[in-house]
C-alpha cells in the first residue's frame, strides 16, 4: 500500500490541502471542528509528515536558536523548557546557546552564527545595544526577550515596571517603610533592572516615602552569592531596613541565607520578595514570595512571532486563514506593548501572514505571596 500523502488526507477530511497543511503547522486560525476532523483523518490514514522534505522545499532547516545569558540560572532553564515544548508542536528543533552576557557572542548569535543552519533566533540580550540591532539586513529573523533595546524588533516580556510597583506596594501595605532594592539601578535605560527600579521608586513615591539613593543595593551579578554578599554588606554597614525587593529570585534566595545567618527573622523583622518564581523559591525556608511571569506564555508568543517572521522570509504567501475562526491568537493575558494600560484581554493575531510591523508583546505576571512576606502560604 502506498504511503498516504497530504492530498489523501484532504480528500478523506473533505477539506483543501492548504487546510491540512495549516493543521499540521498548528496555525491558530483553524477552527476547532476542522482541526479535529483533519487530525482524525491523519490518524486513520496513518499519515506522517516528511519534516526534512518539507523544510527543504521551503528553504528552511527546521532549526531555531534560543540564546540566553546563562543556562544555570533557573529562570532561563525553565524558559528553555517551555520554548522547546512550543517548538516541538511546530515540528521545530531548538538549538540552545549560552552567550555569557558577552557582546561578541550575542552579535554572533544575531548574525546566525555565521551560517544558514538556523531559520530564526529567540534572543535574551544583556550586552547588545540598540545600534547593534538596527542594521540586520541578511540576518535571520529574531525575537527579543526581556530587554527592549530597539523598537524595530519583535519583543516579548512582562511589564517589569508595573510588576515591581505592585510588589513594592504589597511590601508597603504590610507596614514596611524602609524597603531596599537589591540589584536596583538608578539610571535611565530600557533594561529589566532599570525598569524594575523605576517601578520600585514609583511605589515609594505613591506612598509618600522619600527615595534614599542608599536604598539601592548594587550587586556584581544576579546569582545567589551576590545577593548574600549584598545583604551582608548592608547589615555590616548598619543600614536599617524592614523589607527587601530583590530583582530576581536568585538574589532573594541568597539574601534569605544571609538574614538567617545573622539571626534576622523573615518575615517578622524583614519581608523579602523576589522575581521569576523559580522552583527553588517554593522549597526555601521560608518559602519565597515572588513576581511570577507567565513563562509558558512568553515561550508561546516568542515561538509564534518567530514562526511568523520565518514564514514572511521564506514563504511570502503564508497560510490561508480559515474564515470559520478568524480571531486565533496568543494565550490569555498577552497584550500589545504599545498600550501599557491595556487590559488582560488584549491579544495578538495568530501566527500567519500579513503582519509586517514589529510586534511588542507584554505577557501577564502575577504576585505570588508565600512565607517570606506573609508568615504563611498566601495566594
Amino acid at each position: 500500500m502506498a504511503r498516504p500523502r497530504i492530498k489523501d488526507v484532504a480528500r478523506h477530511a473533505g477539506v483543501s490541502e492548504k487546510t491540512v497543511s495549516n493543521v499540521i503547522n498548528d496555525y491558530a486560525h483553524v477552527s476547532d471542528r476542522t482541526r479535529t476532523v483533519v487530525r482524525a483523518s491523519i490518524e486513520q490514514l496513518g499519515y506522517r509528515v516528511n519534516l526534512a522534505g518539507r523544510h527543504l522545499r521551503k528553504g528552511r532547516t527546521g532549526i531555531i536558536a534560543l540564546v540566553v545569558p546563562e543556562l544555570d540560572i533557573p529562570y532561563f532553564a525553565e524558559l528553555a523548557r517551555h520554548v522547546i515544548r512550543e517548538a516541538e508542536k511546530c515540528s521545530l528543533t531548538v538549538l540552545i546557546h549560552q552567550s555569557g552576557a558577552d557582546r561578541a557572542h550575542e552579535l554572533a548569535a544575531l548574525a546566525g552564527f555565521g551560517s544558514t543552519f538556523v531559520d530564526g533566533i529567540i534572543l535574551s540580550p544583556l550586552a547588545l545595544t540598540a545600534d547593534d540591532l538596527r542594521d540586520r539586513a541578511g540576518f535571520p529573523p529574531t525575537v527579543l526577550l526581556g530587554e527592549l533595546l530597539e523598537e524595530g524588533a519583535d519583543h516579548v516580556a512582562i511589564d517589569n515596571e508595573r510588576a515591581a510597583r505592585e510588589a513594592t506596594r504589597h511590601l508597603i501595605s504590610l507596614g514596611r517603610r524602609t524597603v531596599l532594592a537589591v540589584g536596583g539601578i538608578d539610571a535611565p535605560g530600557l533594561g529589566t533592572a532599570e525598569a524594575r527600579t523605576r517601578g520600585y521608586r514609583a511605589a515609594l513615591a505613591e506612598a509618600g516615602i522619600a527615595h534614599d539613593p542608599a536604598a539601592l543595593v548594587p550587586v556584581d551579578s544576579f546569582r545567589m552569592p551576590a545577593g548574600a554578599r549584598a545583604v551582608a554588606r548592608v547589615l555590616r554597614d548598619g543600614v536599617r531596613f524592614d523589607a527587601l525587593l530583590c530583582l530576581n529570585d536568585q538574589l532573594a534566595l541568597g539574601a534569605l541565607r544571609t538574614l538567617y545567618e545573622h539571626g534576622v527573622r523573615v518575615p517578622e523583622d524583614v519581608a523579602v520578595i523576589g522575581f521569576d518564581d523559580v522552583e527553588g523559591g517554593r522549597f526555601s525556608v521560608p518559602t519565597l514570595s515572588t513576581v511570577a511571569p507567565d513563562k509558558a506564555a512568553v515561550a508561546k508568543v516568542a515561538v509564534q512571532l518567530l514562526r511568523r517572521r520565518i514564514e514572511e522570509a521564506t514563504d511570502p504567501d503564508g497560510a490561508e486563514p480559515d474564515s470559520t475562526n478568524p480571531d486565533g491568537g496568543d494565550p490569555e493575558g498577552v497584550r500589545d506593548g504599545a498600550d501599557p494600560d491595556a487590559g488582560r484581554d488584549g491579544v495578538v493575531d495568530g501566527a500567519g501572514p500579513g503582519v509586517q510591523s514589529p510586534q511588542d508583546r507584554i505577557v501577564a505576571h502575577r504576585l505570588v505571596l508565600r512565607e517570606s512576606t506573609e508568615g504563611h502560604e498566601g495566594r
